[in-house]
């Protein structure tokens, strides 16, 4: 389960938001189930510094592309989107490194890497439309999106969408995929001390954000 918004960053009040984000849109991916695919093996057995073996492209898909597609979901709000992101994310993956991705060091961190891009691609050609469109209504959520997203869950990406892109993204990668603030650094190219520091302007941001929704 990702950590608790208010463990990083205490408030004197938990709203109920926090925890609801900390487990959107869904459950994370079970760590425990995923295989040990970087590393030398564990224990103290013949299979001891043995390296474990690489994943394959397949591999990858068939363990994380759900993950992957939550993730992307809360990053461009739109599960069709996010659907087309992490399917261009292992497209550009096989492309770069082919199915065996041997010259791949840590394959997964390379797949979020990549969707996080592919989502910023995907904002940015979203503005760029919208710019020469006229405004429009958006469409209904689905009965699959509504599957995916709960009505609370709906509410908290709602609020996530009024962040700057780079606000989402460091809570995103912080409480949703439970990553460290050095592997955060490490996927959006940022500092540590920018990490810490962007994520602090963007609870009280999300925060202001749920209280006025609160309001309405």
């Amino acid at each position: 389960m990702a950590l608790s918004l208010v463990s990083a960053f205490p408030r004197p009040r938990t709203p109920w938001w926090r925890t609801l984000f900390a487990s959107a849109p869904g459950s994370p991916p079970d760590r425990a189930a995923t295989p040990a695919w970087s590393g030398s093996a564990a224990g103290g057995g013949p299979e001891a510094g043995r390296e474990a073996p690489r994943p394959t492209v397949t591999d990858l898909y068939h363990a994380h592309r759900l993950s992957m597609v939550r993730l992307a979901v809360l990053l461009v709000d739109d599960q069709q989107s996010a659907e087309d992101v992490v399917q261009d994310a292992f497209v550009a993956l096989y492309k770069r490194h082919g199915s065996l991705l041997e010259n791949v060091d840590n394959a997964l961190a390379y797949l979020r890497t990549s969707v996080v891009n592919t989502a910023r691609s995907t904002l940015r050609r979203r503005r760029t439309a919208r710019e020469y469109v006229p405004p429009h209504e958006a469409d209904a959520a689905s009965a699959e999106d509504h599957a995916l997203l709960g009505d609370e869950h709906r509410r908290v990406l709602d609020a996530l969408q009024q962040l700057t892109t780079r606000q989402r993204e460091v809570l995103v990668l912080r409480y949703w995929s439970d990553l460290s603030e050095a592997r955060i650094a490490e996927t959006l190219g940022l500092s540590r001390g920018a990490v810490k520091s962007t994520a602090s302007r963007a609870l009280d941001a999300l925060e202001r954000v749920m209280k006025a929704q609160e309001q309405d």
